[in-house]
């Protein structure tokens, strides 16, 4: 039986296809399906993606996690201290080989591209012990070109080649033509992969890998969707017909189907609502004392919050001290959130508020608020107390906020129970959250929203 890996690129998905927090499920779901590799695409925001990175790399310890450096020294430099807490590493360098694509983007004839080729390969394998090339456009490549090439970037320290066809233009029998060609002709070391990413622009990766696999190639990326061989499908056959056509991967090939189907729950559009409205959909979001700062930071940074270096070890320093008790879900972070970051000095004190309410009139508040030591009031309506109350004190400060999210809960039992309320303003772009507790919902309401008024002042005053 001949072994196949098989290296998921789900996650490459461009324009913003999946969320922070999905690309941590899609993650978790495709180490539990034992794929080979998972891989993750260029590093092009420093802060976020490889923060990313960092979190994927504290629970997929038995894939290789691959990350892409795309053809600068700058992407082999991001990619390599993104991966240093992997538990297996890999940096991909990934260049066009055809002539239009070699000197369209990066202005090179085919003698010094096969130098870039090499010295970025090269750089790449001081950094990492796992190094692959992508020839981006193979089926494009000038005859002869392809097999130098690969002799090159394996003496500089490649340990797999991967054929990437991105047009989809080859039938399967000329594809399989195509990769036995280049295997017969390259003579690369039997310890060296040979990959093939082929397109699915007419239906026909699945077929094209297949007949590659049978020409010689070892390795096949697939995705969760997308434009490449579809993983299911794929897998779906070595289930039905690996035995019979003498192949085999290590594939959880039983648990699949589930597998699959959650993870192309995410494939679809995004849904870019606020994780703590996500309510049937918390599972996956959980930590406990054994995450990371990092991991918490990123987590934090997925619902929408920008903190200081700062706040964030504030943030991770309660984080720790609920962890050790209980799972941290979405809606104890966005406490630990509201209570520990960006504490700052009262601009506005509550001083008191009258709520009227019934179902034969309009609710109505009467707030009074305290700045500088002087008294603030007002009196405004609304579609109910809690509306009446934030418009009321809008009405005071002189300017709207647009709430983002607002959330009630109760931290104790029986009549007197005391209400926890979290409000979310959204500001000039950025979060603010408020926290507030109180015997009386409506009160409790109105401190959270002084709370997170008062953050918001006070940063407009520090600019």
């Amino acid at each position: 039986m001949k072994q196949i890996l098989l290296c998921d690129r789900t996650l490459c998905r461009q324009n913003g296809a999946f969320s922070f927090k999905e690309k941590i499920e899609i993650a978790r779901l495709l180490e539990n399906l034992s794929v080979d590799a998972v891989e993750l695409p260029v590093i092009e925001n420093v802060r976020t993606d490889v923060l990313l990175v960092k979190t994927v790399s504290s629970f997929v310890k038995k894939s290789v996690l691959s990350v892409d450096a795309g053809g600068t020294a700058e992407g082999i430099d991001n990619a390599a201290a993104a991966l240093m807490s992997a538990a297996h590493g890999r940096i991909r360098i990934s260049l066009p080989v055809s002539t239009v694509g070699m000197e369209y983007g990066y202005h090179k004839k085919a003698p010094k591209m096969l130098a870039l080729a090499e010295s970025l390969v090269a750089k790449a394998k001081e950094a990492c012990a796992d190094v692959e090339f992508c020839a981006l456009d193979a089926t494009r490549a000038e005859e002869g070109f392809l097999p130098q090439l690969a002799k090159a970037v394996v003496a500089a320290g490649a340990d797999a080649f991967t054929l990437c066809d991105i047009e989809g233009t080859m039938l399967p029998d000329t594809f399989s033509r195509f990769v036995g060609d280049f295997i017969r002709d390259a003579q690369l070391p039997p310890d060296v992969c040979v990959g093939v990413q082929c397109s699915n622009a007419n239906g026909l990766a699945v077929a094209c890998a297949v007949m590659a696999v049978q020409a010689g190639a070892n390795v096949v990326k697939t995705a969760c969707g997308g434009d490449v061989t579809d993983l299911g499908t794929f897998g779906t056959l070595l289930k039905n017909c690996g035995t019979d056509c003498g192949l085999c991967a290590d594939l959880e090939l039983t648990r699949l189907g589930r597998i699959f189907s959650q993870i192309t729950r995410f494939s679809g559009e995004s849904v870019r609502q606020s994780a703590a409205d996500a309510e049937g959909e918390d599972e996956g979001f959980h930590f406990d004392e054994k995450d990371t700062q990092e991991t918490v930071a990123a987590a934090v940074r997925r619902l929408g919050y920008d903190l200081s270096v700062e706040d964030e070890g504030k943030v991770y320093e309660e984080f720790r001290r609920v962890a050790v008790k209980k799972n941290v879900g979405v809606k104890e972070l966005e406490a630990i959130v509201a209570s520990a970051a960006h504490q700052v000095p009262s601009a506005y004190k509550l001083i008191s508020y009258v709520i009227n309410t019934g179902n034969v009139f309009t609710p109505c508040a009467q707030i009074k608020l305290e700045k500088d030591g002087k008294l603030l009031s007002g009196i405004g309506m609304g579609d109910g107390p809690i509306d009446a109350a934030f418009l009321t004190i809008d009405q005071i400060v002189g300017r709207h906020y647009e709430l983002d999210d607002f959330q009630i809960q109760s931290v104790t039992e029986g009549k007197e129970a005391m209400a926890s309320t979290l409000v979310k303003l959204r500001f000039d772009g950025k979060l603010y959250s408020g926290n507030g507790l109180s015997t009386d919902i409506v009160g409790a309401g109105i401190r959270a929203y002084v709370n997170a008024l008062n953050k918001i002042v006070y940063e407009e005053d520090a600019r």
